[in-house]
């Protein structure tokens, strides 16, 4: 975490609470298959949100369980799960998700030009449901956090109510990350590339 207001925990340095949520997230779900984003930086350290959660494992471990079930243990595709994603990165300016969520979209299937129209808020999908779960998204983002009857009926029309509790959980989730990584200034990784 370079630049960062908070110093960025090695492994060395962590108690056996900081060691179980270390070892809980670099070796969980986010570590299998191919590693699209750099988790760790050379020397262990976590990067992202996940080096932030080590201050207070008691509380980042719940975080990281909620992160964990949005991200591999929910009903939608891996497209609309990316597609609401960085509809949030996009809506708080979290570079740190775009970085690494522009990744994994690429590897999801997103194109380079739905990511450009996603940063700029003009995402447009003739798949039905991409398209309601980005406008549920924002919709949640620019604003107000709740419904009026016509919007809850029509955003559950298109996409159903398990739908909707899993993106209202994964915009949460992810709206909490960013602000926590505004708040003690954490970057995307330096030298890795651009997306």
């Amino acid at each position: 975490m370079p630049d960062s207001r908070i110093k960025t925990l090695a492994p060395a340095e962590l108690d056996a609470e900081q060691n179980a949520l270390y070892d809980s997230i670099v070796t969980g779900p986010r570590a299998e298959g191919p590693q699209l984003f750099a988790l760790r930086d050379g020397e262990g350290r976590l990067n992202g949100p996940f080096g932030l959660m080590l201050h207070v494992p008691g509380l980042g471990s719940a975080l990281q369980e909620l992160g964990s079930a949005v991200r591999y243990r929910t009903e939608m595709t891996s497209r609309v799960r990316e597609i609401a994603i960085l509809t949030v990165a996009a809506a708080t300016d979290s570079e740190f998700e775009r970085y690494a969520h522009e990744r994994v979209g690429r590897a999801v299937g997103l194109r380079d030009e739905e990511m450009a129209a996603l940063r700029r808020g003009e995402f447009r999908s003739e798949d039905a449901t991409e398209q309601a779960a980005h406008n549920f998204c924002r919709h949640l983002l620019e604003g107000t956090t709740t419904l009026e009857d016509e919007d809850f009926r029509r955003f559950e029309a298109g996409l159903g109510q398990p739908a909707l509790l899993e993106l209202v959980v994964l915009v949460g989730y992810y709206r909490t990350l960013s602000q926590m990584m505004h708040v003690f200034d954490v970057r995307a990784p330096t030298g890795l590339g651009d997306a």
